[in-house]
């Protein structure tokens, strides 16, 4: 009895030897529970569930706000290289292709009142001019790509030739000393300004608005301000945790949010010294650079069409008030012009300006007695006043006026070129940069925490 009591004690209370054995090697009986443990999320009310809700919020926010960040300095830095791109851009083919047309219109208008055979260096002038608008225009169509310049830049290469076969004409029976030629010159001059120079201005215009519009972007503070405010804000809420976690586990410091900490303040620093410098650059480049610049190109095709008129109402010779009528209006306009670009240029601009209002007074004043002879039917004295290459003619003047202006926008284009290139290059490096800190800052939330968390593990 007490045998077999033994025997049956033994084998229900203890399992065989080999059994024991067997479920001491069997990995599922301790590292079940343990993985369960490790993916059971612990609560939220405890101090270990508050550690695991901060770390993954900071890393969620860190790489939310390096995001953002990025983005800011993407749209920024895009913007900025478009403005410094400028030079090499449609705007100043624009801006060259309406000088030239204006140019070639005056020198051909100027060499026809000088009689069957005008001056060689104006037949060279005219040839110029043509060949770079020729040039520019297909640089134009070129890099339009399809855009809504088309259709001006379209009209600018059928009226081409139309207007150099007026021209042509004109001046093949001006050598034959037909009275046709003048016809045909001024069939020209009128293909010129009712077709031409308004597409060319077409052209002109949109280009410059497309630069204002990049200019603002880039130097736009709506993004940069949000950015900057949330990354104070992430600054913010890392020393709130840092400063909760020191009173629940009585350490000062937390090396992980330490680092996240100086990560974030090294990446606000870089943010506002890029962007302040390059904002800063960007502003000198478009209201001392590219701002005067365009007002003076704009006073140089008032001074053309002014001088315009002038050679056609003697070539016409009728006294024609409507001339008279536009270049008044063309004097008001370009001392109107002339001001305001002084009033913005740089110093090496303002000499050329102050020089060029000199020579449009001087040049203004000529014309008041070449309408008198005009109106007194002088026309050889008229002529010889508005072409002669004597001091004090219309010619001489005018030729000061536009070498004046000419200075004067080489001037304002490069202020707005090296600071234009200044304000790009000072984001160089700013996205690498952000995105490099924003993950430095998440890692160092995430291992600061973690160790913290896994001590309650």
């Amino acid at each position: 009895m007490h045998c077999g009591s033994a025997m049956s004690t033994t084998v229900t209370g203890s399992p065989p030897r080999g059994q024991a054995a067997s479920h001491r090697r069997d990995p599922g009986g301790q590292a079940a529970p343990r993985a369960r443990r490790w993916l059971r999320l612990p609560r939220a009310s405890t101090t270990p569930g508050k550690l695991w809700l901060a770390r993954a919020g900071l890393v969620i926010l860190c790489l939310a706000w390096g995001a953002l960040a990025t983005l800011m300095v993407i749209q920024h830095a895009s913007a900025a290289h478009d403005v410094a791109a400028t030079d090499e851009s449609l705007s100043l083919d624009a801006q060259q292709i309406y000088q030239s047309l204006a140019d070639a219109d005056v020198t051909v208008s100027t060499a026809y009142l000088y009689g069957r055979t005008g001056p060689y260096q104006d037949r060279v002038r005219y040839q110029h001019d043509i060949a770079v608008a020729a040039a520019d225009l297909k640089a134009a169509t070129a890099a339009s790509g399809g855009t809504s310049i088309g259709a001006s830049l379209s009209t600018l290469s059928d009226a081409l030739p139309i207007y150099t076969g007026y021209v042509e004409d004109g001046q093949i029976y001006n050598s034959l000393g037909y009275p046709a030629g003048g016809s045909f010159i001024q069939a020209a001059s009128e293909e010129m300004h009712l077709t031409m120079l308004p597409a060319a201005r077409s052209v002109y215009a949109q280009e410059n608005a497309k630069l204002m519009k990049a200019s603002a972007q880039a130097t736009g503070v709506p993004l940069a301000v949000i950015t900057l405010v949330a990354g104070l804000a992430v600054c913010v809420l890392l020393f709130r945790v840092q400063r909760w976690l020191s009173g629940r586990t009585h350490r000062t410091v937390n090396i992980g949010l330490s680092l996240a900490s100086l990560g974030m303040l090294a990446a606000l620093i870089w943010l506002v010294v890029a962007l302040a410098g390059s904002r800063s650059d960007l502003l000198q480049a478009t209201e001392h650079g590219s701002g005067p610049a365009q007002t003076l190109a704009q006073a140089d095709i008032t001074a053309l069409q002014a001088r315009g008129d002038q050679t056609l109402n003697l070539i016409s010779r009728t006294g024609d008030a409507n001339f008279q009528q536009d270049f008044h209006a063309a004097q008001s306009n370009l001392s109107t012009e002339l001001s305001s670009a002084g009033a913005q240029s740089a110093a090496d601009g303002a000499g050329p300006i102050t020089a060029a209002g000199r020579a449009a007074t001087a040049w203004f004043a000529v014309n008041q007695r070449a309408q008198q002879l005009d109106a007194a039917h002088e026309y050889g004295t008229e002529t010889q006043l508005e072409i002669g290459a004597g001091p004090g003619t219309a010619g001489t003047l005018f030729g000061q006026l536009e070498g004046d202006l000419e200075a004067a926008i080489n001037a304002d284009q490069a202020v707005f070129a090296s600071n234009a290139a200044a304000g790009s290059d000072a984001l160089s490096g700013l996205e690498a940069g952000v995105i490099v800190l924003a993950l430095v800052i998440a890692v160092g939330c995430g291992w600061g925490l973690t160790r913290r968390l896994s001590e309650y593990r």
